[in-house]
């Protein structure tokens, strides 16, 4: 047992001198904000705005800001929320479009970010691996390799604004003969830049949001295009322009008609949501009229448009001016609601007999969901993981101190969700220096908290991923909530939990709101 301990104690010092030297050569800030996509650069504006005299950086794995905007570059890639609500509260959207185009996005994007300085602070081509808060000294250690070269940050608070999902893995299903296919097979997640395919027969498996708009971009180049789905999805069609809107954007200041369009958009998207889920058989009737009277008459609108579940269980799907219908109508594209049984070197076979002949297929078959973009998250090196963890107020995890997720709606736009959580860490930051505290987190303790599915959806992505989510109580302030106007009046009014764990440097631990 002495020998046990004597190297044990070893391992310790070898490990407390290891971080020791990290912080010595680390770049060090205030507050780390791991990715530059819209959650990143909304909490790096909204920390400087409450504290404006902390310091920060925004480590980013890619080449250039902008996360999803950037990441995925398929034909026709837009907004599937309006853009009132996905565009920043503090800095207005200025175009007349209600749904935009990803080039616009990131455009956006772009210009904000260098318009207040926040690219300034942005470390390009960082993978951060592994990020370890250290209880003496109150610090996160994050090791990152940066364009091939092994990098060490050190902060007092670090956000995670990675998204949800895997930036590497799209979900690809196991298809049976996949590799007897001489065409090409491309995941939406993996576009190939400049990829040219002019009269060729394009097959996409997939009913969700990327297939409907991605579609009848296609449309405009493929010979052919045909939509394979398994079981069909809900569509909801917009209007690109919305005049209203846009005059009351006219008429008033600019930060007055964006807060003014936002809250009308929000309100218009959250009362949808709840028609869908508290009257289901009403939501069914009006979205079948909308297709009926799209499509011809005589179509097979139930076989191809008519899903087995109800709204909402699964997102609804904007379709754009109703184009998809416009493009189903016209020829353009052949709907095809099958399941598929393998593939052969031409196409593609399917349960019914039927096959479908292909020159590209386009797997639109979903996403893989990631908690904190995959970082490998320790406190003092013992390891963390996220679905141990009951989630606190959306962002924090239980007992991990100094730390945010920042994590949208399913039903809703994600910057709705992003922004709460950008200015709840600004404000717990501003608190925590007023008062002295280095340190602080939510923390649960031996209260009974039953648990519910952390996302309220039954899509694919959503079930086979849950186990990568958190884990969601059934009351606040443990509670994954998917209310944006309950959400906004909990932050305004505050809360009196008693959650949060609060502390400084050399004293005992203080329990405070």
């Amino acid at each position: 047992m002495a020998g046990s301990d004597a190297t044990n104690t070893d391992a310790e010092r070898l490990d407390a001198d290891r971080r020791e030297a990290d912080r010595l050569d680390a770049e060090q800030a205030d507050v780390i904000i791991i990715g530059a996509g819209i959650s990143g650069i909304d909490a790096a504006y909204r920390i400087r705005e409450k504290n404006p005299d902390l310091t920060y950086l925004i480590l980013e794995r890619r080449e250039r800001l902008g996360g999803t905007w950037d990441l995925f570059q398929y034909p026709g890639i837009r907004s599937d929320s309006d853009i009132f609500t996905l565009s920043f509260p503090w800095e207005p959207w200025k175009r007349e479009e209600m749904i935009a185009d990803g080039g616009h996005i990131w455009q956006y994007l772009a210009d904000t970010a260098h318009k207040h300085g926040i690219d300034d602070h942005i470390r390009f081509n960082t993978l951060v691996q592994s990020a370890d808060w250290d209880w003496t000294t109150h610090t996160w250690t994050l090791r990152a390799d940066r364009g091939g070269t092994a990098t060490v940050y050190t902060a007092g608070f670090v956000v995670f604004a990675s998204g949800y999902y895997d930036y590497d893995e799209p979900y690809v299903p196991s298809f049976t003969g996949l590799e007897d296919f001489t065409g090409e097979v491309i995941h939406p997640q993996h576009w190939p830049r400049g990829f040219d395919y002019t009269g060729k027969r394009v097959v996409v498996i997939g009913s969700g949001a990327t297939a409907v708009s991605m579609i009848p971009a296609l449309t405009e180049r493929a010979a052919h295009v045909t939509m394979l789905q398994r079981t069909p999805s809900y569509m909801f069609s917009v209007s690109r322009v919305v005049p209203p809107i846009n005059a009351i954007r006219r008429m008033l200041p600019a930060r007055a008609g964006a807060w003014v369009a936002r809250w009308i958009l929000a309100l218009f998207g959250s009362l949808i949501w709840l028609v869908s889920r508290t009257a289901p058989g009403l939501s069914k009737r009006l979205l079948r009229r909308t297709a009926s009277r799209a499509l011809p008459p005589g179509y097979a609108v139930d076989t191809h448009f008519k899903p087995p579940y109800n709204p909402w269980d699964q997102r609804l799907c904007f379709i754009l001016d109703s184009d998809l219908y416009k493009a189903v109508a016209a020829g353009d594209v052949e709907m095809v609601t099958d399941h598929i049984d393998h593939f052969d070197r031409d196409g593609i076979v399917l349960a019914s007999g039927r096959r479908v002949d292909a020159d590209v297929v386009i797997t639109a078959t979903g996403l893989q969901l990631q908690a904190l973009g995959g970082v490998a998250l320790s406190v003092d090196g013992e390891k963390v993981a996220p679905n141990d963890r009951f989630i606190y107020r959306r962002h924090m995890l239980e007992d991990v101190p100094n730390a945010a997720w920042s994590l949208g709606y399913t039903n809703a736009s994600w910057t709705l969700g992003a922004d709460l959580t950008a200015r709840s860490v600004a404000d717990l930051l501003a608190y925590m220096r007023s008062r002295g505290y280095t340190y602080a987190y939510p923390h649960l303790g031996d209260a009974h908290m039953p648990e519910q599915p952390a996302f309220n959806l039954q899509a694919g992505y959503v079930l086979r991923g849950a186990d990568a989510l958190p884990r969601s109580g059934t009351r606040r302030p443990w509670m994954l909530t998917h209310s944006y106007v309950r959400d906004v009046l909990a932050h305004r009014l505050g809360d009196s939990d008693r959650s949060l764990v609060f502390g400084r440097a050399g004293t005992p631990q203080s329990r405070s709101a």
